[in-house]
């Protein structure tokens, strides 16, 4: 008898974990969350997954179909650009690029706004009038014309792409985090914890921030797509990563002119980003439904 209780917890212990797992992906868009996976795998794993080399050049190899078009080869899948080099290698390495920006420009400028939003909704008055219309003014400030100029002064770098749009994307957070905290001010968990003789700090801290994470969170996803539709326009424009750099905005750009000619060129890189930042946005819309008690109860 002791044998069977024993093996029955054993078995409960085992799958228990997957209830619990099925219930977290209920209704998740299962296509987008594969192909931000892969996303973010190719870009980890980019220098194991190919075989080119992603700056060489090879001109007796400039523009060749992808394999399925007559002249293809199965050694380059997606083609090559005007200077030989394999397009799939560079889109994969451009994933890279991509998700580095975005991680950095993320957790930069998120962690700034979150902390302008806190500090704003907590203490409101003339310190929350100042700062939100500092947001305001970061926000009616145009980021390509502010990048450019940037460029401009100090040349083209992914450190300069990051600084842009770092200094523009924490007013975004600033301005919705102001918001959530301005409304859980007057919940009585804060009303207490003031009687009880906490500290600002340890209000903003212990007791705002984790109740506008979820928010956060959302926010940080479908953030995700903008950043990398900014930093590829900032590409494309020569402002943002400079060549030889694989980026997607610069391949896009540098397959302009043969756009009646080797359409491949431009089309490997647009399909990427497009795919990308509406897995990130139909992602996006989920978490903020799983998160948020009023759109489940809908």
């Amino acid at each position: 008898m002791a044998q069977a209780v024993e093996k029955a917890a054993i078995q409960a212990v085992k799958v228990a974990p997957w209830p619990k797992v099925r219930e977290a992906l209920r209704g998740a868009p299962l296509i987008p969350l594969f192909i931000i996976a892969v996303f973010i795998l190719s870009a980890i794993l980019a220098d194991l997954i190919t075989f080119h080399d992603a700056y060489k050049v090879s001109l007796p190899n400039r523009l060749i179909p992808p394999f399925w078009q007559d002249g293809g080869s199965l050694s380059h899948p997606l083609g090559t650009d005007p200077l030989g080099r394999d397009i799939l290698t560079r889109v994969i390495y451009g994933a890279r690029v991509s998700i580095i920006i975005s991680a950095l420009a993320l957790a930069v400028g998120g962690g700034f706004g979150t902390m302008i939003g806190l500090t704003a909704g907590f203490y409101g008055g003339k310190i929350d009038t100042l700062l939100m219309r500092l947001a305001d003014i970061t926000l009616a400030f145009p980021l390509i014309l502010f990048a450019i100029l940037l460029v401009m002064v100090l040349g083209p770098s992914m450190m300069n792409v990051i600084v842009a749009i770092t200094l523009v994307l924490w007013a975004r957070y600033a301005r919705v985090i102001r918001g959530e905290v301005l409304g859980l001010m007057q919940r009585d968990f804060i009303a207490r914890a003031r009687v009880s003789g906490a500290s600002d700090l340890r209000i903003m801290f212990r007791h705002l921030l984790p109740n506008v994470m979820p928010t956060l969170i959302v926010l940080l996803t479908l953030q995700v797509g903008w950043v990398i539709i900014v930093e590829a326009s900032l590409s494309f424009l020569g402002a943002g990563i400079p060549p030889p750099t694989p980026a997607w905005g610069s391949m896009l750009a540098d397959g302009r002119e043969y756009v009646s000619t080797a359409w491949w060129v431009t089309t490997a890189p647009g399909v990427a980003i497009m795919l990308v930042v509406l897995a990130f946005n139909l992602s996006g819309d989920w978490l903020r439904e799983r998160l948020d008690p009023k759109q489940r109860s809908m």
